[in-house]
Parts: C-alpha cells; structure tokens; sequence
C-alpha cells in the first residue's frame, strides 16, 4: 500500500535561511543569497513525504506576494497542493545557519495574521473535500492520515485542531497534530492517534517538570500516542495501550540544521499509520531515522538519503 497522506498547514510561511560563515554580534556580515522556500510545519511534512515517493497533498492559506511566491516555489517542487487564498500576506520565517559550527543560530518567526471567518470556513471545507478523495496524477486516492501542524494564526478558533481530529475520524483516517500549547491539550482531549510535541513544548503545555507524567498527561486525556523529541537524547515513544515506553537516540549528535528535524519525523509517522503501520518500535524508528537524516540538509522540509542508513545506528531502549 501507498496511501496519501493530507496535511494542513493553518499559518504557513516562506522559510528564508541565510548560509552566514561566522555570526559575530554586533557585526555585518555579507551573505550569498538566501534559500527562500513555501514552509510551515505541514508544508515540510508534505515536502518529504513527497521526497520519497509517497503521494501527498498540502492544504494552505496563501496571500499577497508573498503567497505568491509560496505558490510558485510549490509548483516548482512538484508537491501537490491546494491553496485557500486569504486577504492578508502570507508571513515570513527567517533562519541564520553558522556555517562556521554547522548550527542554526536564531530563527526569527513572524506572526501569522488573523484569517477572516469566511477564510476559515473556505479552509474546512478545504479539508471536508479533500478527506472524501484526492486527485493526484494518478487518479483519485483516499487519504489514509490527517496531519494538522504548526502554529495558528492571530484570533484562531480555540478548536481548529480537535476539529481536524474530529473530521479525520469521521472520514475513517487517524490524526496526527503537532502543535504548542494549549493546542495539545485540546487535541489530546479530542483524542488525536498521535502527537508530536518536543520536551520543552511539552512539558509546558503540561505544566509538569517530568517528562514521562507529562506524556502519560496527553494520553489520560485522550491522545493514543506520543512522539517526544529531547534533542541529543533522540525521541520518545508513548503508547496509550502500554506501560512505559521506548527510546531511540544515535550514539552521537549530528551537527546541521535541526529546523525541520520533528516535521521529517511527523512525515515518518504518518507514512506509517497511513499504511496501517501502528507497531510503536516500527514508527520511531523510522520518525528518528528521518529526524536525523533531516539535520543533515540546508533547509527544512528534506532529509538525507542516509534515513535508512542512520535507523541502523540506532540505540533502542525499553524504559
């Protein structure tokens, strides 16, 4: 099976990140041209899906020039898309990489400008059409995961997520949601199949110190996994139907542009559970082979062909 996999991007970007030998505070630095790409959390999801073959289709807003450009560097990347227009300009991200020590070194995110109702709407029933079938080149395929992801814009509804949980269920999908705060609350009570927080994010959301009780935290409220990223430590993996939990990390760091690291791994898990992979090892061995391989490229939204290399060098651990 190949079943496609459907993302929604609610506050996309145009990702610009700047190659910089060196950043010295307080200095100028001359720069070679910057590698502007459609980003968003969603759209670096789709992105790799697409990478490695497997079909897929991106839900955006886009608006103004720059949306335009967002457009345009879709159509050039041959990601399927469908794009809702809005009145306000899509919005900017802008990340520095020190090419010096291999490290992005700040990222600095607009916020997203507030959507009118009627652009809210157009974007559900962007979806509702979609999760009843998709026209790719290839005929008409049925979606086989949800992927909601990324941030909101200013004055969101409170339930865009659950209500994209809400949507996949009915159409028979599983949902993945990867967001902050209070949005993995809500979509853990709405019972998402999995999110995909980092520690940081998490523990917050949560308002716990501990990272297990704050993972076991989503799951009593209803979400049925939980992929945690901890940085050098690798990824976590919760199930709702196990105790414990299991760790896969590397024997040692890479250096590079962790920027799209965790949407490489949601791309990961939703091939998975897409194709009806729901063994717990299975996915986060896949989701950190590709959030690794993701480190090693300049931009989000793109991993290494090492992925499969890299799942062999991972340490797993049962907790």
């Amino acid at each position: 099976m190949n079943n496609l996999v459907l993302t929604v991007t609610p506050n996309p970007a145009v990702d610009v990140t700047y190659a910089v030998p060196g950043i010295h505070l307080g200095s100028s630095h001359r720069v070679p041209a910057p590698l502007n790409r459609a980003g968003g959390k969603g759209l670096n999801v789709s992105r790799v899906a697409h990478q490695l073959g497997h079909p897929t289709l991106a839900i955006a807003t886009a608006g103004g020039s720059t949306g335009e450009q967002f457009r345009a560097d879709l159509e050039a990347a041959g990601v399927l898309h469908q794009l809702v227009p809005v009145a306000t300009p899509t919005r900017r991200t802008i990340a520095l990489v020190d090419t010096a020590d291999g490290n992005t070194t700040s990222i600095f995110n607009e916020i997203g400008p507030a959507l009118a109702a009627a652009e809210w709407r157009a974007l559900a029933a962007a979806v509702v059409d979609n999760l009843a079938g998709v026209q790719t080149p290839d005929g008409v395929r049925r979606p086989g995961v949800l992927v909601g992801s990324g941030s909101l814009p200013e004055q969101a509804p409170a339930d865009f997520y659950p209500a994209l949980v809400a949507l996949a269920h009915a159409a028979g999908v599983p949902a993945i949601i990867d967001t902050s705060g209070s949005g993995i609350l809500a979509a853990s009570k709405a019972g998402a199949d999995l999110l995909k927080p980092n520690n940081h994010e998490l523990m917050e959301a949560v308002g716990e110190t501990d990272l297990v009780a704050a993972a076991r935290k989503l799951m009593s409220l209803g979400a049925k996994r939980v992929l945690v990223s901890v940085g050098e430590e690798g990824m976590l993996a919760f199930s709702a139907d196990t105790p414990g939990y299991i760790q896969a990390k590397l024997p040692a760091p890479l250096s590079g542009n962790p920027t799209g690291a965790g949407d490489a791994a949601v791309s990961a898990a939703a091939v998975a559970l897409a194709n009806g992979v729901t063994d717990l090892r299975e996915i986060l061995i896949q989701a950190t082979a590709w959030s690794a391989a993701a480190v090693l490229m300049p931009g989000a939204g793109e991993i290494s062909p090492d992925f499969a290399q890299l799942a062999t060098q991972l340490i797993i651990t049962d907790h």
